[in-house]
């Protein structure tokens, strides 16, 4: 009996033989080393053996398991790692197949033990470089199964965390063996990755994993991280929608925007990982996701518009893509989508989704710091297209009378220009320009100064700080924050270069209309504190960044201007806004007297100075602008010597070789039309006041010709009209051209002759008119009287009182 068992175990294939041979009898022995090494040999010498072995492996470990022998489990599996760490030969991939079936069985049983056991064998599989590609292996059962382990609920801490640990290690894995061979199946693919990024999110998330396990050298957050981090720096240019779409989907199920942490932790980490290049398809798809969501919660949207300000302060490689403007369009339509859900109350009324006042302000808040985060990112150029850009989307009055939305109505659109020149001055705070010019073009500055006029403060000071923030290219802006008269400027250590001649060209053009505006400005009734304190920085930034000799005298000019507007009996000003613009007046004066050194021009101003201190200290900034401004009852006395002489300054400053005729020339800022309707408020005014500079609507002419009542058919036949009168000149035009082309040279002579002689006609009749005798006072001739010679009228001699 025993001979014949010995017989048949001698007949058995050696291979099997040498695969039996690795199993000790107790299985707490572990792997018999000699007869591994034995194996090892032998598939090295025969590898076409090696898809047997596997095979046969496989079937003892099939059988292991089904009995519980747990020990011989491991054994099996540490044999096979051995044999794949050997062997790199062309027969692998049959050998493979065995493996990948043994880390199923492993996966699939209810053992947390063997899912860690067959996670790890997978993971040694996953850093082989094969050398053959395989076509027909497929991972989606080891994506499914190892996502699944991430999610693990079992009871016991420690071990649900070896498990998530092994999940998280085994996706790692896949993706490492997937996305080394274009060969392998696409990991990339949506179905796989919506199940390995939110696994991971899960776990990057999960706060009561912490703290590693046991001997674990880092926790399931770090690992996590550290597995997502490599997922996307493998991730090509034609991958990352598909990589960061799960993470979107994965926010909005969970309601984690709201949050902000966790989904900015989120972005940062895509943004760090992916390549460079790559990280404006990030940024679109975040904009593409907000207006997406722009019905929803205010809280969901600034939550989104957040990660966009993180985003882009990362990616600063000074482009946000081909298509900047539409990242700024995008933020743009999101704040007046804003500003309409706060009027309204609600973001959708066909959901009943209300939303508040705070809720919206704090997204407004969210998006104008965002568009100055982008715009940051911007090389200069492309900030100047978007200042450009933004301020085509004000609303400006008499340039684009229909303000706002209809459902916003005038108010909306104060909102919406409020909120756009925010916006904008985001934009101008790191704005450096050597080139004015380039800075401030008359397509920006001209709407921008018209708001200098609205009646709205916050407008005014709003522009104020946007044209101080592009003239300050040398970060004086600071020293100028205290209004109040400087004995002596050298303590502010200014930072003063030469003017260029891109700067004198740049206040050649547009520097009276900037001291017309300033002016206009200062006469505002409900100007307050910090209007003037804007208005002195202004000033002070033109005396230091683009002041040549002329520039001087035209701003000494008009601060002797600002001081005759406060002493002008104005009813519009009150008695605070008077002295304010007389200690706006004075403070300027002290400075650009000591920036001009003129030793005379300095004692007058500091003299001055002085005598106000003693007698009228409420003109002068340290009596005015404070908390509890000391304003007098009246300025009666305010005249003589606590006033700034025109004709001392003009005197001094000539005896130092400035050119004092303008000095000379009061200043007298003149509204025009466009000034005008930049002051109404809406569309209505706008119509009123075209029609009262219409000379029909005077009121010479108002008993004569009534006013037309203007109509819809009023407007509609007018366009007609116009459209009919273009037609006919075109058509006239044409047949012009074509007599001169087709019609022989005397038909054309002929015809200009007639015109000439037509012309010659009408000078005859006005030389006639001109020389006829002048009537007499009693309305006819004399009889009997002989007619003198007429004389032309410019010969005639007129007494001095009748010449004008």
């Amino acid at each position: 009996m025993y001979g014949v068992c010995g017989c048949c175990g001698a007949l058995r294939p050696r291979y099997k033989r040498l695969v039996d041979n690795i199993f000790p009898e107790d299985p707490e022995d572990g792997l018999v080393k000699v007869n591994m090494e034995k194996l090892t040999f032998y598939a090295l010498s025969a590898p076409e053996k090696l898809d047997r072995i596997g095979a046969y492996l496989s079937e003892r470990l099939s059988r292991d398991v089904a009995r519980h022998r747990y020990g011989y489990v491991c054994i099996a599996m540490e044999a096979l790692d051995q044999l794949l760490m050997a062997c790199h030969c062309q027969s692998i991939n049959l050998f493979v197949e065995s493996f990948l079936t043994m880390v199923r069985k492993l996966l699939e049983a209810d053992k947390p033990n063997l899912q860690i056991l067959g996670t790890n064998s997978f993971v040694k599989f996953a850093n082989i470089e094969e050398d053959t590609p395989s076509y027909h292996r497929s991972y989606d059962f080891f994506v499914s199964r190892f996502s699944e382990m991430c999610h693990s609920s079992y009871e016991d801490p420690d071990v649900r965390t070896k498990i998530r640990m092994a999940g998280i290690r085994g996706l790692q894995g896949v993706v490492r063996k997937t996305v080394r061979d274009e060969l392998q199946a696409n990991i990339w693919e949506r179905q796989h990755m919506d199940k390995i990024v939110p696994s991971l999110l899960f776990n990057l998330q999960d706060p009561t994993d912490s703290v590693s396990p046991g001997d674990e050298k880092e926790s399931p957050a770090e690992l996590t991280e550290r597995c997502f981090r490599e997922l996307l720096g493998r991730a090509a240019y034609g991958n990352i929608k598909n990589a960061v779409k799960p993470v979107l989907m994965h926010l909005d199920n969970h309601s984690l925007w709201e949050g902000k942490s966790f989904a900015v932790r989120c972005f940062k980490i895509i943004m760090y990982s992916i390549q460079s290049q790559h990280s404006h398809l990030v940024i679109q798809q975040l904009l593409g996701h907000l207006d997406a969501n722009s019905k929803n919660s205010a809280t969901v949207r600034a939550g989104i518009v957040e990660v966009l300000s993180e985003a882009a302060v990362i990616e600063a490689s000074g482009s946000v893509g081909p298509t900047v403007l539409e990242v700024f369009n995008t933020l743009l339509k999101q704040l007046r989508l804003s500003v309409d859900y706060e009027l309204t109350g609600s973001c959708d009324p066909y959901c009943n989704n209300k939303t508040t006042t705070d809720q919206e302000r704090q997204l407004q808040e969210a998006v104008i710091k965002t568009i100055g985060s982008f715009a940051n990112t911007l090389p200069i150029y492309q900030r100047a297209e978007v200042m450009l850009f933004i301020m085509g989307k004000i609303p400006v009055p008499g340039i684009y009378p229909a303000l706002g939305s209809p459902i916003a109505g005038f108010e909306g659109s104060r909102m919406i220009q409020v909120m756009l020149l925010k916006s904008l001055l985001q934009v101008t705070e790191r704005y450096e320009s050597s080139n004015m010019l380039a800075a401030l073009p008359s397509s920006f500055l001209e709407p921008l100064l018209s708001f200098t006029l609205m009646e709205d403060p916050e407008i005014r000071l709003l522009v104020l700080s946007i044209l101080i923030s592009l003239i300050d290219r040398h970060q004086n802006t600071h020293k100028f924050t205290l209004l109040s008269i400087l004995s002596d400027i050298s303590v502010l250590k200014l930072k003063v270069d030469k003017c260029s001649r891109q700067d004198n060209l740049f206040m050649k053009k547009h520097g009276q209309r900037l001291y017309r505006h300033i002016f206009l400005t200062c006469s505002e009734e409900n100007s307050g504190r910090s209007h003037y304190q804007a208005l002195y920085t202004l000033l002070a930034l033109l005396s230091v960044e683009l002041a040549n000799e002329e520039v001087v005298v035209d701003l000494i000019r008009l601060a002797l201007a600002l001081q005759d507007l406060a002493l002008a009996n104005d009813e519009r000003l009150s008695l605070y806004n008077r002295c304010a613009v007389h200690a706006l007046s004075a403070a300027y004066l002290s400075l650009i007297s000591q920036l001009t050194t003129v030793p005379a021009f300095c004692q007058h101003i500091q003299e001055v100075i002085e005598l106000r201190q003693k007698e009228v200290p409420y003109l002068l900034p340290e009596d005015i602008f404070i908390e509890n401004p000391r304003v007098p009852e009246s300025l009666e006395r305010v005249e003589g010597e606590v006033l700034f002489q025109q004709f001392q300054i003009a005197e001094v400053l000539g005896g130092s070789g400035y050119n004092i005729d303008i000095l000379n020339t009061p200043f007298t800022p003149q509204i025009t039309d466009e000034d005008r309707l930049s002051k109404r408020k809406s569309i209505g005014d706008t119509i009123s006041l075209q029609m009262d500079m219409d000379p029909r609507y005077s009121p010479e002419r108002e008993q004569k010709s009534p006013a037309e009542q203007i109509t819809f058919e009023t407007l509609k036949n007018a366009i007609v009209d116009s459209v009919n009168g273009e037609e006919q000149e075109r058509e006239k035009r044409r047949l012009v051209v074509e007599r001169f082309q087709t019609a022989p040279f005397e038909e054309i002579a002929a015809h200009c002759g007639a015109k000439s002689s037509l012309l010659q006609s009408k000078l005859d009749q006005i030389f006639e008119l001109t020389i006829r005798p002048p009537p007499s006072p009693s309305g006819s001739a004399s009889q009997g009287q002989t007619p003198t010679r007429s004389v032309p009228v410019y010969e005639m001699k007129f007494p001095d009182l009748c010449v004008y």
